[in-house]
C-alpha cells in the first residue's frame, strides 16, 4: 500500500495505523515520488491525498493510463463533503479528516476488490494455459482421422461421448462399445453412450457384475480379458452363470480408464460376443488413444467455458462497485458518453439523475461504518429495481448515485425522480442487530441535449448544480 501525502505528520500517522492493522506501507509526498515508488514495486491500493491530486491534474489519468497499474484501487482522500469533486480514475473516498473505522473500512474494501481482480485474472492465465496445451496434443494414429474430426471442443461431453463410442465401435468392427462413468470403489456406474444403441444413456449397472470395469478403475490400468470363459478375472463371474443358469454369449472384453477431473472418471469399455473376434492389445492400444482425444476435447470444452467464464467475472469485477455491486465510476463514464453519442445520433434526448443521501455522514457517525456500508448496497439494490432494462445505474462516489435514462425527457425524469425519492423515504433500512433507519435523497436532474448541455461533462455540472440547490432548499427534494 502507498501513501500519496504531502504532509509528513499526517503520512507518519496513517503508515503507523496501517502498520498496526498488518499492512505494508510506503509513504510519499508527491506524485513524481509516487511514479518512482510504482517503477519498483506496484501496490494493491493508493492512498492520495486530494491535495496532491489537485496539484497535479496528470495524475490519476497517467495512473489509469499505463495497463501496469490498471488493477491498483486508489481512494482518494477529501475534504468532509466534497465527494462529487472526485476526479475521474478513482475508485473510492474517504473524508477528511480521518475517521479511523472509515478508513480502514474503506482501505479493507478496495483491498478485497484488488484480491478479486487479482484472483480471476490467475485463473484466466491458468485456464488459458491449458486450453494451449489441449490445443498441442497431436494424434498420428491413421484410424483416429474420423474420430477427431468430429469430436471437437463445440460439442457437450454428451455428445463427444456418442461419437467416440459409435466410431471406435467401426473403426475396430465391434459391435459392442460404451463409455461408463464410474469412480473406483464405487458399486454402481451409469452408461453415458453405447454404440450398439444411441438412445441408451444414464443406465444404472452393477459393477459386481462387470469385474473388468471394477479393476480398471481401482488400478487405472487399461484391463484386456481376450476369453471370458478361461481368464482368472472372471472365475467368480463363471461361479455365478453356472448358478444362473445362464447362457453366456460373452467372449472377451477390454475397459481402459480415463479421468476428466477429480469428479469425473469411468472406462471406455469394448465387448464382443461369440462367433466374433477376439480383443486384441491393438484394440485396447487403440482405444487408449481415442479416450485421450475424447478427454482432451472435454477439457478443452471446459477450458473454453472457463475462460469465457473468467472473462466475464473479470468484466464484471472491473466495471462493478465492490460495494454496491452496481456500476463503478469508470463503467459510468463510458456509459454515459456512448448514451450521449446514441442520443446525439439518433436526435433523442436521455435524462441524468445525480442522487445524494441526505445526513448520511450521521449513519456512520452514531451506527458505524459496517451499518453506512449495508445502507449503500441495499440502497443500490432499491435503485437497481426501480430501473428499466435499458436505464443505467451507477454509484458516483461515496453515497452518491446517478441513473441514467435513456429516451427520457426532462419532464418523465423529474417524475420518476419524485417517484424514486418517495420510494426511498417510505423504505426501511436495515442497519445493526435488525435496527432500521429510514433515508431521504436530495435529486439533481440535467437533460442532453438542452441549455448548457452539451457534452458528459456538462450533464455532470448541471446535474451537480441542481443537486446543490435541492440540498441549499432543504434537501429531499427533486431539482432541474
Amino acid at each position: 500500500m502507498v501513501i500519496a501525502e504531502g504532509q509528513p505528520v499526517v503520512a507518519g500517522a496513517l503508515s503507523w495505523l496501517l502498520r498496526e492493522q498488518g499492512y505494508a506501507v510506503t509513504a510519499v509526498g508527491d506524485s513524481s515520488e509516487l511514479f518512482a515508488n510504482l517503477e519498483r514495486v506496484v501496490p494493491d491500493v493508493i492512498v492520495v491525498d486530494g491535495e496532491v491530486v489537485q496539484r497535479d491534474a496528470d495524475l490519476l489519468p497517467r495512473l489509469r493510463g499505463d495497463a501496469r497499474w490498471n488493477d491498483v484501487r486508489v481512494i482518494v482522500a477529501a475534504l468532509d463533503g466534497r465527494t462529487s469533486g472526485l476526479p475521474w480514475g478513482a475508485d473510492d473516498f474517504v473524508s477528511k479528516p480521518f475517521r479511523v473505522p472509515e478508513l480502514l473500512g474503506r482501505v479493507r474494501t478496495q483491498l478485497r476488490a484488488s484480491g478479486q481482480l487479482r484472483d480471476a485474472r490467475a485463473a484466466l492465465r491458468s485456464a488459458a494455459s491449458e486450453l494451449d496445451r489441449a490445443r498441442g496434443d497431436a494424434v498420428n494414429n491413421r484410424r483416429l482421422i474420423d474420430i477427431l474430426h468430429e469430436v471437437t471442443g463445440d460439442l457437450t461431453a454428451a455428445e463427444i461421448y456418442g461419437i467416440l463410442t459409435r466410431r471406435v465401435a467401426k473403426a475396430l468392427a465391434i459391435s459392442h462399445c460404451a463409455v461408463v462413468l464410474a469412480r473406483a470403489g464405487e458399486l454402481t456406474g451409469t452408461v453415458a453412450a453405447a454404440a450398439e444403441n444411441s438412445r441408451i444413456n444414464d443406465v444404472e449397472v452393477h459393477l459386481d457384475r462387470y469385474p473388468e470395469i471394477a479393476a480398471a478403475l481401482e488400478t487405472d490400468q487399461a484391463v484386456l480379458v481376450d476369453d471370458t470363459m478361461t481368464h482368472p478375472l472372471f472365475a467368480e463371474m463363471r461361479d455365478v452363470w453356472t448358478r444362473e443358469r445362464k447362457k453366456v454369449v460373452l467372449q472377451s472384453v477390454a475397459a481402459v480408464p480415463f479421468a476428466i477431473d477429480r469428479a469425473r472418471s469411468g472406462v471406455l469399455f469394448l465387448r464382443t460376443d461369440r462367433g466374433e473376434r477376439r480383443l486384441t492389445a491393438e484394440d485396447v492400444e487403440f482405444a487408449e488413444v481415442a479416450i485421450r482425444a475424447a478427454v482432451a476435447a472435454i477439457r478443452r470444452a471446459q477450458a473454453l467455458e472457463t475462460t469465457r467464464a473468467d472473462n466475464r467475472r473479470l468484466e464484471a469485477l472491473a466495471t462493478t462497485d465492490p460495494l454496491t455491486r452496481v456500476l463503478n465510476r469508470r463503467a459510468l463514464i463510458d456509459r454515459l458518453s456512448a448514451e450521449v453519442d446514441r442520443a446525439r445520433r439518433y436526435s433523442s434526448g436521455l435524462t441524468m439523475l445525480l442522487l445524494d443521501v441526505d445526513y448520511f455522514k450521521q449513519i456512520n457517525d452514531t451506527a458505524g461504518h459496517l451499518a453506512g456500508d449495508s445502507v449503500l448496497r441495499q440502497l443500490g439494490a432499491l435503485l437497481e429495481d426501480a430501473m428499466r432494462k435499458v436505464d443505467v445505474v451507477a454509484r458516483y462516489g461515496g453515497e452518491e448515485f446517478v441513473a441514467i435514462l435513456p429516451e427520457t425527457s426532462a419532464e418523465g425524469g423529474v417524475a420518476f425522480a419524485e417517484r424514486l425519492r418517495e420510494r426511498i423515504e417510505g423504505q426501511e433500512f436495515t442497519v445493526n442487530n435488525g435496527l432500521t433507519v429510514h433515508l431521504t435523497v436530495s435529486i439533481g436532474i440535467a437533460t442532453f441535449p438542452s441549455a448548457r448541455v452539451e457534452s458528459t461533462e456538462d450533464l455532470f455540472a448541471r446535474a451537480d448544480e441542481a443537486l446543490y440547490r435541492a440540498k441549499s432548499a432543504g434537501r429531499n427534494q427533486v431539482c432541474i
